[in-house]
């Protein structure tokens, strides 16, 4: 008989969505889907409101990375007003992205990844959780959570506030930093770097833990989509778009990414809110793409940061034979690599003195009915695409946001994951806790944040096809 298993809600995660997987009469496993589950309709209310509103409401679209839609947004209103943005705003919005990347990439390897990479997948479901990693870890949750801190602090000493800063405008940004605040931030690098190290450290032994069983999260071919500087540098802000095949070759470069419809198309599936893109030019069935911090030290040739660059030097080993990185549980490094490359580039840009310069705005009205900004979120390439009147008001919003193009590689890693790990004999906390993981490891971001700490009400329930209960797991 046909079975079906349903996991619901996945934790630790940014947002509610579930997992459902089907088991043939064989009990094996037929097939696996990860539902997003929360409608939020940002694009649509959006219509009517003015272009210069934009970065203040789509930072409201998630409260773990508003940075990343406040620099898109304002990139769509840069082009709007026809302006070229000064080089010290640029130089201010880099540096909160910068921070934006340390406070998300921490958050998820120390505090939502950690229980599970540091306490186990099987470790008991009532610890497995991140004050059981306190307990189990202090010094190492303490350091977490203060590399996170650091990220928060920097965008919050640009901002005001950490969580939807109204600071990076159309044409630039409001305000620049004081040589107070700089040292400030300068002086807490130390700790942070120490805390990066320990994160890498950590990771090379979870790989050594894990070895047996990497493979089957989320490792496929696939094709890579993202940014990368005019010469090929690891890039989070701006630059062009690149697409590599599962070999490494360059399919896309130099690509503008005011020209991202020309690679990028999206699909619907009835049964998930989350969109389906695609690489345009193969098509549905073989374009499926994936983005984000793994992605990104694939396409790039080089970081361009000392430290980074020998970290991704000793990451690229995991590709083999010059291939990229296929493992999605790679993931989880090459966020620390980013933490690492994010953590450089910050004090570059505070040792820059470009930053005295307070020429931070460049002033205009609507000169261009199409705005499209580009940048890269923690979570992957995002774009904010807008069509106003001629008063600036919007007539058009599309967003497309990194998770969803991740839609397609998750939906595969949880099928990979249970397939490996799920039958109809039994089910237990460990194999479920796996196929979560899956998902946890491309840190997905479902338009908002929503979590509950410790243990929640969770009954994965194994039914026959009349409805008999075959087992089922407290949780």
């Amino acid at each position: 008989m046909s079975k079906k298993v349903t996991i619901e809600p996945i934790t630790r995660i940014e947002g509610h969505a579930k997992i459902s997987i089907f088991l043939d009469d064989a009990g094996k496993v037929a097939d696996a889907k990860f539902h997003v589950t929360e409608f939020r309709g940002f694009e649509k209310f959006c219509i009517g409101r003015s272009f210069w509103e934009m970065p203040g409401i789509t930072a409201r679209v998630c409260g773990i990375c508003p940075v990343s839609h406040l620099m898109a947004s304002s990139k769509a209103g840069d082009m709007i007003l026809g302006v070229r943005t000064p080089a010290p705003a640029v130089a201010l919005r880099r540096l909160m992205n910068y921070g934006q990347m340390v406070q998300s990439h921490a958050l998820s390897f120390f505090l939502l990844s950690g229980p599970d990479l540091i306490l186990g997948m099987d470790s008991d479901p009532a610890q497995r959780n991140l004050t059981g990693l306190i307990a189990e870890h202090p010094e190492l949750a303490r350091a977490g959570i203060r590399l996170r801190g650091f990220g928060q602090q920097l965008i919050r000493t640009l901002g005001d506030r950490s969580i939807h800063p109204s600071w990076a405008v159309p044409g630039g940004v409001r305000k620049s930093l004081s040589s107070e605040q700089r040292a400030e931030i300068l002086k807490q690098l130390p700790e942070m770097y120490a805390t990066v190290d320990l994160g890498l450290d950590l990771m090379k032994d979870v790989l050594d833990k894990f070895a047996d069983e990497i493979d089957a999260y989320g490792d496929f071919p696939s094709l890579f989509l993202g940014l990368v500087s005019e010469d090929g540098g690891l890039e989070h802000y701006d630059g062009k778009l690149r697409v590599i095949d599962s070999n490494g070759k360059i399919l896309e470069d130099k690509v503008d990414p005011e020209d991202y419809q020309s690679l990028i198309a999206e699909a619907e599936e009835p049964w998930s809110y989350l969109k389906f893109p695609y690489y345009k030019p193969l098509g549905a069935e073989q374009g499926l793409y994936r983005v984000g911090p793994l992605a990104r030290l694939n396409l790039c040739d080089f970081a361009g940061t000392p430290k980074a660059d020998r970290e991704l030097r000793q990451f690229r080993h995991y590709g083999g034979k010059g291939k990229p990185v296929s493992g999605s549980f790679y993931y989880h490094y090459a966020r620390l690599i980013e933490i690492l490359h994010s953590l450089e580039r910050i004090e570059e840009i505070l040792a820059d003195e470009i930053l005295i310069d307070h020429h931070i705005r460049s002033r205009a009205d609507v000169n261009q009915n199409i705005g499209i900004g580009v940048s890269e979120a923690p979570r992957g390439t995002l774009f904010h695409h807008y069509k106003v009147d001629d008063n600036g008001l919007l007539e058009d919003v599309n967003m497309i946001i990194a998770t969803g193009q991740n839609n397609l590689a998750m939906n595969r890693t949880v099928k990979q994951i249970a397939e490996r790990f799920i039958s109809s004999k039994k089910l237990d906390q460990g194999l479920l806790n796996r196929v979560e993981h899956g998902i946890r490891a491309f840190d997905p971001c479902l338009s908002c944040s929503t979590h509950q700490v410790g243990q929640i009400s969770l009954e994965p329930k194994l039914l026959s096809t009349t409805g008999e209960l075959l087992d089922h797991v407290i949780r």
